[in-house]
């Protein structure tokens, strides 16, 4: 088994929708058997500048992952398929066992 793990902020769009609902929308379309998206509460990137998106007054943009595990052939062809439509983002894998 393979996760993957994809970093974004939640204001990244794809045409005129949000990155996160594009994506997924789309790993549903290609037979992903499950997916999450999580929020962060704070976090930061290649610009070193910490967003608190929580803090009074802030206008920081919200740190998102979508992480999902499937058969790390599929999770590739995904992935894959999905760099095809989109460079947003930064993208990480890893083998994990199911339980």
């Amino acid at each position: 088994m393979l996760q993957a793990q994809i970093f974004i902020d939640k204001d990244d769009l794809i045409g005129l929708k949000p990155l996160y609902q594009y994506t997924l929308e789309f790993l549903m379309k290609h037979g992903i058997k499950g997916a999450t998206v999580f929020k962060g509460v704070g976090g930061f990137g290649p610009n070193h500048r910490l967003k608190y998106p929580n803090d009074l007054f802030s206008f920081d943009d919200v740190p998102m992952v979508i992480t999902f595990i499937d058969e790390k052939e599929h999770v590739e062809k995904v992935l894959t398929a999905l760099r095809a439509e989109t460079k947003a983002g930064l993208i990480i894998t890893s083998q994990v066992e199911q339980w």
